[in-house]
């Protein structure tokens, strides 16, 4: 990309949004553009702040006629780098958090709309005031924004059951690469008029524009769970035990989490100011746990029992080596907290080399045998801590090994992945950290309908360079 006249993009965007929506990189105002691993450091030329979706098109206007590339920001939880600036290259960021009002809330249509810089926590408290459910379900939702989520087609742990971000959205409004404003918010769930716009920018990683507000899907509330944590005697369980609770639960079921004993000591040893909330729920050590979870909106008597047998039969056929079902609220949230710290473990255990990737689910036993014997054989003394939504083949086989293991690290995993049939990128997308191994994962014809994409859309090359795609 032809160098942009950044000096003047900048007295120019002062002047038409003034300055508090334009600051300057010291500006306290503007630490919140950060890395969330660290791993990047963050050297925007100034931050913008809009306050409107009409604002966030003069500022991608102006951007667009100096040729200064943007890189959109919403709530920093990202893991791959894909919301931080570059290198020491002059590059803009762009920030939706001012862009946080619910627009309606259509319980007739089970329908939402939000502005991008809507705090998923706070779009889910809208759907529940109307007595329904957001399903969208991370461990940053008290952080993470509505249009990050939609950027990055984030997952999270309701995936079996309502799917990916990119299956919750209905219509989008963004602001393309020239500044003009694609007004695309629907709530039709039939709309067969030729491509689907929307699902170019979902998941596209604001390489191709900047999601201003989304109508996203809501389904019924859940009022009765059935919660359990499965204690494993082998891997080799988990491909029939699938099955066997796919065939209890039907649509019922909603979350399927795996996690080690690699894990759990990690939650005994690095979290004592959060016991006894975290505790090991069995007398004795298992090598692998799985949460089940199932939700119902009526019928609790029967979603209970349903458990019950499920428990039974698995037991019966020996995919479970103990159980410990949850008999309330308070003890759902409590096995629940197993699964959901455990990143916060890694991190001060001094961090992990991390992969989200995801295989098909006929391959997951497989999968982390291959690839915790092929770690072990490569880099001696390694520790894998592997979990995830395994429900829909969803694996974060993290490793804890010196930082300088790191490439090899994953190029090992990533080898292994392929040889299953999986993906590089489950749910975290690619931002910087993962782009050199797209180039290798993807097929090149996949990769260049991706750059004919990106450059049919985004010819000057200013929205969010370098990330995903390379050049």
């Amino acid at each position: 990309m032809t160098p942009g006249d950044l000096p003047a993009a900048i007295a120019e965007l002062r002047g038409a949004l003034g300055p508090t929506v334009v600051l300057a990189p010291g500006d306290p105002a503007a630490g919140f553009v950060r890395d969330e691993r660290g791993l990047l450091p963050a050297r925007p030329a100034a931050v913008l702040r809009p306050r409107s979706t009409a604002e966030v098109a003069v500022a991608i206007g102006i951007c667009a006629r100096h040729r200064v590339p943007v890189v959109p920001f919403a709530g920093g939880t990202g893991l791959v780098g894909g919301a931080i600036p570059l290198g020491d290259e002059a590059q803009l960021v762009l920030s939706v958090q001012k862009l946080d009002r619910i627009r309606s809330v259509d319980p007739v249509d089970f329908a939402l709309t939000a502005e991008a810089g809507c705090v998923l926590t706070d779009v889910q408290r809208a759907a529940e005031e109307v007595g329904l459910l957001f399903p969208l379900r991370l461990a940053s939702e008290g952080s993470a924004r509505l249009g990050g989520a939609i950027a990055t087609n984030a997952g999270g742990s309701n995936v079996l059951r309502y799917g990916m971000t990119r299956d919750l959205v209905l219509g989008l409004e963004a602001v393309l690469p020239d500044g003009r404003i694609w007004h695309g918010l629907r709530s039709l769930r039939k709309d067969n008029t030729g491509y689907d716009l929307k699902q170019l920018l979902i998941g596209s990683e604001g390489t191709l524009g900047v999601v201003t507000a989304a109508t996203v899907r809501l389904v019924p509330r859940p009022r009765h769970h059935a919660v359990a944590l499965l204690a494993l005697p082998e891997p080799a369980v988990l491909t029939p035990l699938f099955a066997l609770a796919r065939e209890w639960f039907e649509d019922r079921l909603t979350a399927l989490e795996l996690f080690g004993r690699t894990g759990l000591d990690l939650l005994l040893s690095q979290l004592p100011d959060q016991l006894p909330a975290l505790k090991d729920p069995f007398a004795h050590p298992h090598p692998w746990y799985l949460l089940v979870e199932a939700t119902a909106t009526r019928d609790g008597a029967g979603l209970a029992a349903q458990l019950e047998s499920f428990l039974a039969e698995a037991t019966r056929l020996g995919l479970v080596a103990d159980a410990v079902p949850a008999l309330d609220r308070p003890q759902a949230r409590a096995l629940w907290a197993l699964r959901e710290a455990l990143p916060e473990a890694e991190k001060r255990a001094g961090g992990a080399i991390k992969h989200d990737v995801s295989v098909p689910l006929g391959a997951i036993t497989a999968f982390l045998e291959d690839a915790e014997g092929e770690l072990a054989v490569a880099f001696p003394g390694v520790r894998v801590n592997a979990f995830g939504h395994v429900g829909d083949g969803n694996i974060h086989l993290n490793v804890l090994a010196r930082p300088e293991r790191a490439t090899g690290v994953s190029e090992l995993v990533y080898r292994v992945v392929a040889e299953h049939h999986g993906s590089i990128s489950a749910e975290h997308g690619i931002g910087v950290l993962k782009r050199d191994a797209l180039a290798v994962a993807r097929e090149p014809l996949e990769l260049e309908l991706l750059h004919t994409v990106k450059a049919a859309l985004d010819p000057l090359g200013i929205m969010n360079p370098g990330k995903l795609l390379r050049g």
